[in-house]
């Protein structure tokens, strides 16, 4: 989790490899915001209730479909290219980047698409470094919007008390986080 540029993707790339020396199978879901601008819905600080409750009912329907494709390996190991409470971040932060509330109704709707997903086993949250350039600037790159998803994404892990590895924008804060999953994909996954 955590806001978009912040090394998310590459963290689970450098996960994935490390688990395949390890002679671990492992998928990887994503690229959700990419099919959601085919459908079109809005994104980023236009996000609305209905492109959130997609985004994260898609996210689900990947994790789901990757680990019916793992089915007959010993160890399933499914790396999600953003985890359901992703999309509401997102989705917090738009609504406070267009100055509009939250209704209830919508509230409560993704709260509970969000929690449907169950328990992950990790959840790494990357830290926004301001500092840090970022590499792909979309048409809808906004700082202000970035930063919002940044504390919303910590805010909403706070607030729900969900588990997590915080991950900042140092080499060796990525190494622990990589060990982490390590640890956990090849000492307690085959339980």
């Amino acid at each position: 989790m955590g806001a978009h540029s912040t090394g998310k993707t590459l963290l689970l790339r450098r996960i994935e490899m490390e688990l395949r020396a390890n002679g671990v199978q492992v998928t990887r879901t994503g690229n959700v915001g990419r099919r959601a601008a085919l459908v079109p819905l809005p994104k980023m600080q236009h996000h609305t209730a209905e492109s959130t409750a997609w985004v994260a009912a898609t996210g689900i329907a990947d994790e789901i479909a990757a680990g019916a494709r793992l089915e007959d390996e010993p160890v399933k190991v499914i790396l999600a290219d953003r985890a359901t409470w992703d999309a509401l971040a997102y989705f917090r932060a738009a609504q406070e980047w267009r100055r509009q509330p939250i209704s209830r109704a919508d509230r409560e709707s993704l709260y509970r698409l969000a929690s449907a997903r169950g328990h992950y086993d990790l959840l790494l949250a990357t830290v926004l470094d301001p500092e840090a350039p970022v590499m792909k600037r979309s048409r809808d790159y906004d700082a202000r919007y970035r930063t919002l998803v940044d504390r919303h994404t910590h805010d909403l892990l706070r607030e729900e008390n969900l588990p997590h590895v915080r991950v900042t924008n140092t080499e060796a804060s990525y190494d622990l986080a990589i060990e982490h999953a390590l640890t956990l994909c090849l000492t307690e996954a085959p339980v």
